[in-house]
């Protein structure tokens, strides 16, 4: 079968390649067109598009770069036409996935749309389940409420577990020791803390220099920054001074770390699943006014993963004006020295690691791909 997929950032390519190696075990004679990354062009899969060329976030930056986003649209949709799929799957990122999927069933209407990683419309921008409902064949989910939350709408689908946990439970170098690690990578021999600032550029710019300036408040400990898959190294020359910049090595990174600021997103779960202290960070221009509309808007208390899953703050969340140097400096010195508080976190870690289980996300849903649309 032919298969047209497209993620745009680097959680989507992570997943999706998964997906892709475990279609490619089912359909030996499977056909990967992609909008995606390396990950997935690992898998087989030939990119039209890397995402690094797709991830603009934010008002200014989408206008700032509308001509780039829109040569993305019409590119896409050509080699769509021009490949005509068997199916075409969708990951996560529904501001460029829903507008495509309504070009397929306007353009090729007898192509399936199937979605892996569902938006998080149980977050923010709900009026979104039209779209689903009228352009998706089927969702696959990876959050177990979330079957209940399109429930809602009338719209059924298929859980199919949380890829974040099986990608965690195999991990490289989870048996590695922290003496090893930090000779590997010649870092001192002092606690580490981890800073994770996002995978797309504007993230990384409005949050890794104060993570450093907190991180560097502590001088018998030594901040790592784990490197974006799709950033050059160069990017991160102006803002890390003498701090190192690991690439690779996300996990292997958070396991060894002592705690860890992560920009909020999948990182923060991840973090969660592998047990690392972490306070959650979130940059918002507009400060208070920013606080206040997220009240009116979003539709969950907590933005971290972690604490949407739990239904409790587990983590610290500081957003928007609150996300200063001085604040994260604050909650860190908690979670490196107060080994009660670190222990009542990582307790809680546990709960999520129960709640989301560890069914095969990647194999269940090939499966249902395959057994759906293969002839």
């Amino acid at each position: 079968m032919k298969y047209f997929i497209i993620a745009g950032e680097a959680s989507g390519d992570l997943h999706a390649s998964n997906l892709m190696h475990e279609l490619k075990r089912l359909d030996p004679q499977a056909d990967f067109l992609c909008l995606g990354g390396d990950k997935m062009a690992a898998q087989g899969g030939r990119l039209i598009r890397h995402y690094r060329d797709m991830a603009f976030m934010g008002f200014v930056s989408v206008m700032r770069n509308w001509h780039k986003i829109s040569d993305n649209f019409r590119y896409a949709k050509q080699a769509l036409l021009d490949y005509r799929p068997d199916v075409v799957i969708l990951v996560d990122y529904p501001s460029f996935n829903l507008k495509m999927a309504k070009f397929v069933k306007k353009h090729l209407p007898e192509t399936p749309v199937d979605y892996y990683i569902s938006p998080k419309l149980w977050a923010w921008k709900t009026f979104r389940i039209k779209s689903i409902k009228k352009y998706i064949n089927h969702m696959y989910t990876i959050f177990p409420f979330e079957t209940e939350f399109y429930a809602r709408f009338g719209y059924q689908v298929d859980y199919v577990g949380n890829p974040t946990q099986e990608v965690i439970a195999e991990r490289p170098g989870k048996d590695e020791d922290f003496t090893t690690f930090v000779e590997r990578n010649n870092l001192e021999g002092s606690p580490i803390i981890a800073l994770l600032a996002g995978s797309r550029i504007q993230e990384i710019d409005n949050c890794l220099p104060r993570m450093i300036q907190a991180a560097t408040a502590f001088p018998n400990c030594q901040p790592v920054i784990a490197g974006a898959p799709g950033i050059e190294p160069a990017h991160y020359a102006g803002l890390a001074g003498n701090v190192p910049v690991l690439f690779g090595q996300t996990y292997e990174l958070l396991q060894q770390a002592r705690a860890a600021i992560v920009n909020s997103g999948t990182a923060t779960l991840e973090t969660a699943l592998i047990g690392t202290p972490q306070v959650v960070v979130y940059h918002a221009p507009g400060g208070r006014f920013t606080m206040l509309m997220k009240k009116l808007f979003i539709k969950t208390k907590y933005i971290s993963l972690v604490n949407i899953i739990a239904g409790q703050e587990i983590v610290r969340e500081l957003i928007a004006h609150l996300f200063t140097a001085g604040n994260v400096q604050t909650e860190l010195a908690k979670l490196l020295h107060d080994e009660t508080y670190r222990n009542n976190m990582r307790q809680a870690y546990l709960s999520i690691k129960e709640n989301i289980g560890n069914g095969k996300a990647a194999q269940t849903a090939a499966t249902l791909i395959i057994n759906r649309y293969k002839k």
